[in-house]
């Protein structure tokens, strides 16, 4: 592709950044907060704001028992196909529901605030920008000769509660069947691999009785302190497990809620744990579960009188690299570094995301986007979350020649 329509994607975007930083900035503004998950309002109002931008919008709304069996009020998905012509189609997905803002902002988490070359907002960095990125990208195909392929940008609500009701729900449903796809990122890497991801739930149950007369009962917390104890030794040979994908370590173990107990003056018949349990790559999450399970059943057998339950809340399949993913890293990496100046890696990151589900149905997939070059320094999860503008002007220009790449190779 020659340089000349590569400028003319960069003129493009250059003289609509006004209208993509109003388009953010309006996103922003509609809370999407998940838990409690009731994101179909924020969807009418992308919904609106795309077709404002020309588009032809797709709503898929998600049957409200499935939304409730996944933990949430309320959430529709959002398609927009544009097709050029003969040839593959690419998928841009970024999510839009996001954790709630917690405490600690100097600015209004739903204000779209711009100081300092940045806009601040919950969603911001992670992933809301990415709507902008990709529908902006978008328009500037649209207004270049392109004679090949499709783009289609995937706008989903659920990835804060698993994706199983966004990007699976359409890929399930034969909604969507892209031949290559990039989910939200950040604009200083591309991300190639991620962990997996098990939350556990164990309910340790013996039996209550009177403080005074405490061998009658069986104490629920002392076999759960047992457990406790047999997790974080387990979890301390985790250390000696290192995956071969840069920017992936070892797994990890959190025990991160504990709930239990009657009354100070009461035997406890019930302590709850869970857990997070992060997997690399070449680990298999089956198998990690049982391991799991056998370290639980393990610690409890010694406490007579408790019985012990291990229910499954969350398994995350691992992104893992697939054939074909190189066809969309090349371009990618290239007009990265024509764009930035810089070279950028390509690695893999100890988070789960949505992009799991496009590599579960065989699609090559690689994460890219607007953002810093990691979490912490866009304060994603945390308060000031925020994004450089100049990292959404350039990440837009990236991915719409990357995408202008696939779409005439194909």
């Amino acid at each position: 592709m020659s340089e000349r329509v590569y400028r003319a994607l960069h003129d493009v975007l250059s003289a609509r950044r006004g209208e993509q930083r109003r388009f953010l900035a309006e996103l922003v503004r509609v809370p999407s907060d998940n838990p409690p998950g009731d994101c179909a309002p924020h969807a009418a109002r992308a919904a609106a704001l795309l077709e404002a931008l020309g588009f032809a919008v797709e709503r898929h709304p998600v049957p409200a028992g499935l939304v409730t069996a996944n933990g949430m009020i309320s959430a529709t998905n959002l398609v927009v196909r544009h097709r050029f012509g003969p040839g593959p189609t690419v998928a841009l997905n970024a999510h839009g529901d996001v954790v709630p803002p917690g405490r600690g902002w100097t600015h209004e988490p739903y204000g779209g605030e711009i100081a300092n070359g940045a806009m601040y907002g919950r969603g911001v960095a992670v992933s809301k920008s990415d709507f902008a990125t990709y529908a902006f990208a978008l328009l500037a195909l649209r207004a270049q000769e392109v004679k090949h392929g499709a783009v289609e940008l995937h706008f989903t609500y659920d990835e804060e509660a698993g994706g199983t009701i966004g990007p699976k729900f359409l890929l399930d449903r034969g909604i969507t069947k892209p031949d290559y796809a990039i989910a939200a990122g950040f604009s200083h890497n591309v991300v190639i691999a991620h962990d997996g991801c098990l939350h556990l739930e164990i309910a340790v149950r013996g039996k209550q009785a009177h403080a005074a007369l405490p061998d009658t009962g069986h104490d629920a917390l002392e076999a759960a302190t047992g457990i406790l104890a047999a997790l974080y030794a387990y979890r301390k040979g985790l250390a000696a497990r290192h995956s071969r994908i840069a920017g992936i370590d070892s797994p990890t173990l959190v025990v991160g809620l504990i709930a239990g107990g009657i009354n100070t003056n009461v035997v406890p018949d019930l302590v709850t744990m869970r857990l997070d349990r992060r997997f690399i790559p070449e680990e298999d999450g089956a198998e990690v579960e049982r391991e799991l399970r056998a370290v639980v059943a393990e610690a409890a057998r010694i406490h007579p009188g408790i019985a012990v339950e291990v229910r499954r809340i969350l398994l995350a399949e691992p992104l893992k690299p697939l054939p074909g993913q190189e066809k969309i890293l090349a371009p990618l990496l290239r007009h990265a570094e024509r764009v930035l100046g810089e070279r950028i890696a390509a690695n893999g990151v100890p988070l789960y995301t949505d992009a799991r589900h496009y590599a579960a149905a065989g699609i090559p997939i690689v994460l890219y986007g607007a953002g810093p070059r990691g979490i912490v320094e866009a304060g994603a999860h945390a308060a000031d979350e925020h994004l450089m503008l100049d990292d959404l002007d350039k990440a837009t220009e990236i991915v719409a020649a990357t995408a202008l790449d696939l779409l005439n190779d194909g």
